[in-house]
């Protein structure tokens, strides 16, 4: 009886019967079909009223900027309450989303941009205080496994919603894109409503702004068990987006058209799916540092892979990139919503973030320029061997975490 209840499935069905995560998992998706949609669907408007592709990929680059300054946005998520906090900022991007209503010119494309990159600093604001919220709102044997599947939600929209968006936006323009979102947003605050969680008052800040950001990366930084996950995270992203900048250059190595990178994407997102539905398990069996570690040697194992001209090598790592990638991300969450005291909670995800997600800009960055300059198969195997130096290094800091191990989260940072 006791194997039964320690399955997946068993795990899965646990998750799914609490109902503040249930009901968080339901804003997931609904919020999350719609930001994909719109993701694709901005490119596509920029591109059809200048003709530029400079232009449209700048709509990627005005949803990520906001990114860089995620410990100074998280520190919002901790001076008043998460709940509040998230109904508010949802409401406020379903109206600023209907803005683009006017956008029908090149010359009124500054608003999308606009639009763009409030939308980025609010999904900052918004992680960070969904962090500190389910870490209050969900019983903590459950974050595993609902990391998981809020993984599994977010890769499902990503293969549904962009082609559901390029059909809504060939029908209506991007207007209809727009609307879908912001009705999109007032869902998932609508379910925000329901969710049940008790939250302190908080307390009038007694430091300014950035000392009260500073907390926040200092307890990250200072803490033995969550500074090796993180800093892993961000190095497998950064691989991870030198890898994908040479997609196309793979897809040529193989005889294929362009397209057929929406194959090797889809595979891809399959995998990350599966692995949601299975990572609960995976931390309990193996353990947070454990668990990532494998995950980053797969992905080592599935870039390297690449490198081979062959279809089927190539689906097999497509599909092995996906399972493995997320289980660094996904251990790391977690230890930072188990390990970090509720105060600091919204500051400490918002840096964790930071560190785990932008470098995988700066990855995308360096592989377009590499792809034109050095053979992308060298590259590639270049990347493998650092993922599992990653990894390894890792598993060496386990060690030294151990003989810490007594330590409180706070002792990190008594503030």
């Amino acid at each position: 009886m006791t194997t039964s209840l320690s399955t997946p499935a068993w795990a899965v069905v646990r998750v799914l019967r609490d109902r503040n995560a249930g009901l968080y998992l339901v804003g997931v998706v609904v919020s999350g079909f719609g930001t994909s949609a719109l993701w694709l669907a901005s490119g596509v408007w920029v591109k059809d009223l200048t003709g530029s592709n400079g232009l449209a990929a700048l709509c990627l680059l005005a949803m990520w900027t906001p990114t860089l300054a995620g410990p100074l946005l998280g520190t919002l998520a901790d001076r008043v309450r998460r709940k509040p906090l998230l109904i508010g900022t949802n409401l406020l991007l379903a109206v600023l989303l209907l803005t683009l209503f006017t956008v029908d010119s090149p010359g009124r494309l500054w608003l999308l941009y606009a639009v763009l990159f409030v939308y980025g600093a609010a999904g900052v604001v918004e992680d960070a205080a969904e962090s500190a919220l389910v870490a209050a709102a969900v019983d903590r044997s459950l974050l595993g496994d609902f990391n998981g599947l809020r993984m599994t939600a977010t890769e499902g929209m990503k293969l549904v919603a962009p082609l559901a968006g390029a059909g809504l936006y060939a029908a209506y323009g991007g207007s209809g894109v727009a609307l879908l979102d912001s009705v999109t947003f007032v869902l998932a605050a609508g379910v925000c409503t329901l969710l049940r969680v008790r939250e302190d008052r908080m307390t009038p800040p007694t430091t300014g702004w950035w000392e009260r950001t500073a907390e926040g990366t200092r307890c990250l930084w200072a803490h033995t068990r969550l500074r090796p996950l993180v800093l892993a995270g961000g190095g497998t992203m950064l691989c991870a987006g030198v890898s994908g900048a040479l997609l196309y250059a793979v897809v040529d190595g193989l005889g294929h058209a362009p397209a057929y990178a929406g194959v090797l994407y889809a595979v891809q997102g399959a995998g990350s799916v599966l692995l949601g539905l299975t990572s609960g398990a995976g931390l309990r069996l193996l353990g947070q540092r454990r668990f990532a570690a494998f995950g980053i040697a797969l992905t080592a194992c599935a870039v390297a892979g690449r490198a081979v001209p062959s279809d089927a090598v190539a689906l097999a790592c497509s599909a092995a990139s996906g399972v493995g990638l997320p289980c660094v991300l996904i251990a790391a969450m977690t230890a930072v919503q188990r390990e970090t005291p509720g105060p600091l909670l919204g500051r400490t995800a918002a840096t964790a973030n930071t560190l785990m997600f932008t470098p995988n800009v700066l990855g995308l960055a360096a592989g377009a320029a590499l792809v034109e300059l050095i053979d992308y198969r060298l590259v590639l195997a270049t990347l493998g061997v650092a993922l599992l130096a990653t990894a390894a290094a890792l598993m060496q800091s386990r060690a030294s975490a151990s003989r810490t191990s007594d330590r409180s989260p706070s002792d990190a940072n008594p503030a």
